[in-house]
């Protein structure tokens, strides 16, 4: 490799350039996912760890570098337990990312007119409903929560199943391609206590903080109001249309129009 320049004792290359400027860009990208959390004041405590540990190991000091190795051994296992809801999530969004839906398979139309038909009906008659739409990666543990049923997908069956006096209107409804999988299913709730000023209820906290954790989509029907709103990608938008709701339902399960590496970064972007 080509020597660029030295300092000191120290000969930088090209590829010592490379290296340092990837290794920098995924540090901030962790930052920024991380920004506004407990856990970035914790990654930062590491960051300092091991930039003392490097400049100890420069300067040949001994009984530093052996403290902190001490430290270093075990900052993985920590890293993992302190960091597991932000390791989840970046994870999702490294399945979002189209790059790696080459194989998988979108969800029909046909789809998308029967959620927003249901979900319209509902919300004529102010029934209160969950329905998460999977888009590549499964859920089997939280439909396991629920009642499993593998039926076939239709709108008077899920205008049923929220109906106030049915055994299965509590809970989410889990739908697999054209099946609905599970129903009365528990979901996580988001940290989110309100959006744009306006508290959330739980089911509206159910079906956002599930998008926050799993490639999926959320439909909620506000059993107060009859207001439909979408949740995705951790982000929640109310007060949509059966048409709206059709089009953002199209839109989603057919992935992001930009491709590769460059639509995942710009998601990343999205995210902070």
């Amino acid at each position: 490799m080509i020597d660029l320049f030295k300092i000191g004792f120290l000969t930088i290359t090209l590829s010592d350039v490379i290296d340092i400027a990837i290794v920098s860009f995924i540090f901030y990208k962790l930052y920024t996912i991380l920004r506004g959390t407990v856990a970035a004041q914790i990654f930062i405590g590491l960051l300092v760890i091991i930039l003392v540990s490097f400049i100890a190991q420069i300067l040949n000091f001994r009984a530093v570098s052996w403290l902190l190795r001490l430290i270093t051994d075990i900052w993985v296992i920590a890293f993992v337990i302190l960091f597991q809801p932000e390791i989840r999530r970046l994870l999702v969004l490294l399945a979002r990312n189209p790059f790696f839906k080459v194989f998988a398979k979108s969800e029909s139309h046909e789809v998308s007119d029967v959620i927003a038909d249901a979900s319209f009906q509902l919300s004529q008659h102010q029934h209160g409903a969950l329905i998460v739409l999977i888009k590549s990666s499964g859920i089997r543990g939280f439909a396991e929560t629920g009642e499993i049923l593998n039926a076939r997908l239709s709108a008077p069956l899920l205008t049923s199943i929220f109906y106030p006096r049915s055994p299965l209107h509590d809970g989410a409804v889990i739908v697999n391609k054209n099946f609905i999988e599970a129903a009365r299913c528990t979901l996580p709730l988001s940290q989110q206590t309100s959006v744009k000023g306006e508290s959330l209820g739980m089911r509206h906290r159910a079906g956002l903080g599930i998008s926050e954790q799993a490639d999926v989509i959320s439909v909620i029907v506000s059993e107060e109001t009859g207001s439909i709103s979408i949740a995705d990608n951790g982000e929640l938008t109310k007060g949509l249309s059966k048409d709206a709701l059709k089009r953002r339902l199209n839109k989603a399960l057919k992935g992001p129009e930009k491709k590769g590496w460059k639509g995942f970064i710009e998601q990343l972007k999205s995210r902070n």
